[in-house]
């Protein structure tokens, strides 16, 4: 394989937003160590200001149509590329306004903390555009790094130790997976780009291989069986961290996994998908029966984050055009419940010091704001319209239903009856149960302006969901060729809305 470094003006505009976003880190570190007296409240809107610069110019490229490739085809940008890395910008955004008040509670380091974050999302963005097995690698341990970190932040707190510790034995296990499945991969082929890779044997190695890359992807995208660092992590992380882990990471890595199954093992769907609806199966029902037993809200999100991860996976099973639209549209539904649901937990954690389900009591009478808004968030989540929620689930499903995953489809319905049993938990919490404390929950401005933005992209999508859909369906046009039909998604008749 020949490598080209030589990069010309237009080459350069390619790597615009990445090369943007690493200058700005540059400023970030030069203004928190020259001025030290600058408050950390400054430099968390210099961070963002730096992320809405960076989200511009993707706009920008959007727009105009700027596409490309790099470095030998190992770095491209598509629209694809762009969607994903416009999620990953807007979640960083969210979530650094969810660690200003947070970041108080760090004795030290408190700018290095936002500089960590915007690190990690410049990881990902690069992960958004790998199109080769060593780019893979290199971008998706360039991202994790920032996590090892930002994990275990808390330094006196044990379960954060405790978390950041599981949390880096782990990846460094999926690590050494995903290192030894590139290996046989390009042992047996003799090519790295994902795109010269279509048609290879299915040799034993070959798939060896492809499964370990699968592995490593599955701890990153947190389904079962890779699982087992999600719960800990999620409840020991300091709380805006484990917002940032339970949907911007997942962004990326399916990014990659639909140009690894779409693209490198086109030829092989049958096989694959047999791995993908098992994988989606277990996902689904474990992480919606495991949540039952929860009584720590952060928990049970981390399992609600896994049972979604199978939902999403059932759009990689069905393999069409349709199936990756609506990969694309469910997870920016996801994004806007998700981080507006975590935006709720910090303002409760902030007035009781507690993340259990029993602090909940009442909430409607402490808050009214709140429990309206995580009723919200937590109906989208279960899938009820005429909210984001049910869309995805919608547009999941009859993706599915198009390739006869009839199966896969019944498990999926009965996992959402399950999933309605916590989540309403919690709702009767709020609004039936008499609340342990009367006193009202104030909200600060930061946390507030995350929930209006929760709610806003969590109704707006729902009622009037076209022109995100024609969004994702322009995205993934690359995949028109490769799947054949079902190139766009009808929107359909719901109440109160579409």
């Amino acid at each position: 394989m020949t490598f080209s470094l030589t990069l010309s003006v237009s080459d350069l505009l390619l790597l615009l937003p990445e090369l943007f976003l690493t200058a700005w880190l540059c400023v970030i570190l030069i203004v928190d160590f020259s001025f030290k007296r600058i408050v950390q409240e400054q430099l968390a809107y210099l961070s963002i200001l730096g992320l809405v610069i960076t989200l511009a110019c993707l706009a920008w490229f959007d727009v105009t149509g700027i596409t490309g490739t790099l470095f030998g085809k190992m770095f491209v940008l598509d629209r694809m590329a762009i969607f994903f890395k416009v999620m990953i910008l807007l979640a960083t955004i969210l979530v650094i306004l969810l660690s200003i008040d947070y970041v108080h509670r760090f004795a030290f380091f408190r700018g290095e903390y936002y500089f960590l974050v915007v690190m990690s999302a410049l990881g990902m963005m690069f992960m958004t555009s790998a199109n080769d097995l060593l780019s893979l690698f290199v971008t998706l341990e360039f991202a994790t790094f920032g996590f090892y970190v930002l994990v275990s932040y808390l330094r006196d707190d044990v379960a954060s130790n405790e978390a950041g510790l599981k949390f880096f034995i782990l990846g460094v296990f999926a690590a050494g997976l995903l290192a030894y499945g590139i290996s046989l991969v390009y042992g047996e082929t003799g090519k790295l780009v994902f795109s010269d890779m279509t048609g290879a044997a299915p040799t034993t190695g070959l798939v060896i291989g492809f499964l370990l890359i699968f592995a490593a992807l599955g701890f990153k995208i947190g389904a079962v069986p890779f699982h087992s660092w999600i719960p800990d992590t999620y409840h020991g992380a300091p709380t805006p961290v484990t917002a940032f882990l339970s949907i911007a990471p997942k962004v990326a890595a399916f990014a990659i996994l639909l140009r690894l199954f779409l693209v490198a093992l086109a030829t092989f769907k049958p096989a694959w998908a047999l791995l993908i609806v098992a994988t989606s199966i277990l996902s689904m029902t474990y992480g919606n029966i495991v949540a039952i037993a929860q009584r720590n809200v952060k928990r049970l999100l981390a399992y609600s984050g896994i049972a979604q991860v199978g939902n999403v996976l059932i759009g990689l099973a069905a393999g069409t055009k349709m199936g990756t639209d609506s990969i694309l549209f469910y997870l920016l539904t996801y994004l806007f419940a998700n981080l507006g649901a975590f935006a709720v937990i910090m303002a409760i954690s902030n007035a009781v010091g507690s993340d259990e389900i029993d602090d909940y009591r009442g909430l409607n009478r402490r808050s009214p704001f709140l429990a309206f808004a995580m009723l919200i968030f937590l109906l989208s989540l279960a899938g009820v319209p005429p909210l984001a929620g049910f869309i995805g689930k919608l547009y999941i499903f009859v993706a599915a239903i198009k390739e006869g995953l009839y199966i896969l489809i019944t498990v999926g319905l009965i996992n959402i009856v399950v999933s309605m049993y916590y989540y309403l938990i919690v709702v009767k919490k709020m609004y039936i149960n008499e609340p342990l404390d009367s006193s009202p929950i104030k909200t600060t401005g930061p946390l507030r302006a995350v929930i209006y933005v929760g709610l806003a992209g969590t109704l707006v999508i729902g009622i009037y969901p076209q022109p995100f859909l024609d969004w994702a369906v322009a995205a993934t046009l690359m995949f028109s060729n490769l799947l054949g039909p079902a190139a766009s998604i009808p929107v359909p008749v719901v109440p109160f809305g579409g």
